[in-house]
């Protein structure tokens, strides 16, 4: 959520990195190159003949991964303000070291981009990181129902947020996960508390379950009929709510019931998602459907310097009054950062989650889920003809839409609805973004292809809901092609692979263990042919997310210009053992030169 001018020419750096890596590096700018290589952009007041521009920063002495096809691997690296002066061999690199430059020695350790986060929801984690850890291991120890109640005393008696702000909440549950094999109940939260309101959050972000007090405050009674898009479970042989609420029947409910918070209060929840980013090694985060309170936060805490990581913004589109877009026509919508925030483009909802059995399939579920009958294929959340309507109003304002589509039927409406927003070429210069695609069938791909739809797939599910998807959700062979990343490269596109956080914590490391492996819990491999290769699933993270936001020409790689967004890794990726890929650790994080993490000795 900040924006920044980033003045540079693409010519300052492509003759940089032209040269073969044997035959050295960036040459030492020009002049006129310098002139885009300060840090506001501004030429030196004094000729490079009298006063010679040195680096603030090398960086060597350890696997220096570039992502760029060109020049995959350099020796050294060097800093100069916000932005990378040079890459190659050390000795070029050292022509640019001055009295004042600092020597970093890698000591083995690997140096690649910052993560560019392709998919979450950045105002999601400040909830989730003033909430009750509810997940299961290996992320938290709530695995029966037990537990979880147990977890939600011990937070009621110690955390601040509870007295601040008058209702308990826990974000994380996995019902998939949990001994029960089931939601829980208003029954079992109020036997937790009759007099505190308690909102739990499942895992997915798409179900809810409320307490008795909880249900009161938010007016849902026998008698609320269930909205459209959504489901109100009841307690069986009865209209009574059990509790548990699905899809927008949650998401309204959560809407009502949730505090008003002061603006300060809503900096500090971003500040707090913020540091956990930073510690996986993400300098560019994206913030998806967000609503108008979360951009106005953003903004306020742009403007106050509070934001350290650049966010990228889609507001949902379905908030915006018929003619107006607020936001939309604003200084924020833009390429550039203001504040390290700016406003991407717009998100629309078409279906729900898989592992919560609410994705629109057009074949049915494996085993349906509480209250469904044999042959249940879950349900989008907009007809068809809204859903054209929407599409059609981004495209014809030059707006980038991230589209979320698990279900196969979900991107059938998302391909029809671009396929009739108006001639392909425009379509194509927005760059419109499938979101998550895990049924995404191999007959649609091609027609991702012929739009421009950029597939961001969700890999990271092999893991966390992999034997699900395979035992209850899909059944084989189905649960094999979830995120079918093998077939995107088939057809000689890029794809990036996300968190969805705060679904799973911001971990790019299980993102990429994930994409690389698809190993699930349970030890299995869940489709062989879509695994990749540890470069592949590096560029998903950094170069190609960084092109999915129209930021590739600054961002993404290790070249000559571009930002100095870096991390450090405690191994390399490219040579450990693709097995253990996720024991590597984000030991640093630097952002447009400074350090903004480290891990702790």
């Amino acid at each position: 959520m900040q924006k920044r001018q980033f003045l540079r020419t693409a010519a300052s750096w492509t003759a940089a990195v032209s040269t073969p890596w044997l035959a050295g590096c960036a040459a030492p700018a020009t002049p006129a190159a310098d002139k885009t290589m300060t840090a506001e952009g501004a030429s030196p007041e004094t000729s490079a003949a009298a006063t010679p521009v040195f680096a603030d920063a090398i960086y060597f002495g350890g696997p220096i991964l570039t992502m760029n096809d060109a020049q995959p691997q350099v020796q050294a690296l060097a800093v100069r303000g916000e932005l990378i002066a040079a890459v190659g061999d050390r000795q070029a690199i050292e022509a640019l070291r001055g009295p004042a430059t600092r020597m970093v020695d890698l000591q083995g350790r690997t140096l690649i981009p910052g993560f560019v986060d392709p998919h979450g929801h950045l105002g999601g984690v400040g909830l989730q990181a003033i909430s009750a850890n509810l997940l299961p291991p290996p992320d938290g120890p709530n695995a029966s129902i037990a537990q979880l109640q147990k977890t939600l005393r011990e937070y009621i008696k110690t955390s601040p947020e509870v007295a601040q702000l008058g209702m308990v909440f826990g974000f994380g549950y996995d019902d998939s996960q949990l001994k029960e094999k089931r939601h829980p109940t208003r029954d079992d939260l109020d036997a937790v508390s009759r007099t505190l309101p308690i909102a739990v959050i499942h895992q997915s972000g798409h179900f809810g379950a409320l307490n008795s007090v909880a249900l009161e405050k938010a007016g849902i009674t026998a008698a609320t009929p269930n909205p459209d898009g959504g489901v109100i479970r009841r307690k069986k042989g009865s209209q009574q709510p059990d509790g548990v609420l699905e899809e927008n029947a949650f998401f309204f409910t959560l809407g009502k019931i949730m505090p008003r918070l002061t603006q300060e209060q809503s900096i500090q929840w971003l500040e707090k998602a913020q540091e956990l980013y930073l510690q996986y090694g993400y300098t560019t985060v994206q913030d998806g459907r967000t609503d108008a309170g979360a951009v106005a936060t953003s903004i306020a805490a742009a403007k106050a310097g509070r934001l350290k990581v650049d966010v990228v913004s889609y507001p949902d589109i379905t908030h915006f009054a018929e003619g107006k877009a607020e936001f939309m026509n604003g200084p924020y919508y833009s390429r550039s950062y203001s504040g390290h925030f700016r406003i991407g483009g717009v998100k629309l909802t078409l279906d729900g989650s898989p592992q919560g059995k609410t994705a629109w399939l057009t074949q049915a579920y494996l085993v349906p889920p509480q209250g469904q009958k044999k042959g249940y294929r879950g349900y989008g959340v907009l007809p068809d003809a809204k859903v054209n309507e929407y599409v059609a109003r981004a495209v014809s304002n030059g707006w980038q839409i991230l589209m979320h589509g698990n279900g196969d039927a979900a991107i059938d409406q998302m391909i029809a609805a671009v396929r009739v927003s108006g001639p392909v070429e425009k379509a194509r210069a927005v760059r419109p973004v499938l979101i998550h695609g895990q049924t995404l069938r191999r007959d649609q791909i091609p027609q991702l292809k012929e739009l421009g739809i950029f597939p961001s797939l969700f890999p990271m599910h092999t893991f966390y809901w992999g034997d699900w998807h395979r035992d209850s959700v899909l059944g084989n062979p189905r649960a094999q092609n979830i995120s079918p990343t093998g077939w995107v490269l088939e057809q000689g596109m890029r794809f990036t692979s996300h968190h969805d956080a705060p679904v799973a914590l911001p971990s790019s490391i299980r993102v990429l263990d994930a994409t690389v492996n698809r190993v699930t819990r349970s030890g299995k491999v869940l489709g062989a042919e879509h695994r990749v290769s540890p470069w592949i699933a590096l560029q998903a993270q950094t170069l190609w997310s960084a092109y999915q936001h129209f930021e590739d020409d600054r961002k993404g790689s290790l070249e000559a210009g571009k930002l100095a967004d870096l991390v450090i890794l405690s191994n390399n990726p490219l040579t450990m053992e693709r097995r253990k890929l996720a024991t590597l650790e984000v030991l640093e994080t630097i952002k447009q030169g400074r350090s903004l993490y480290k891990k702790a000795a």
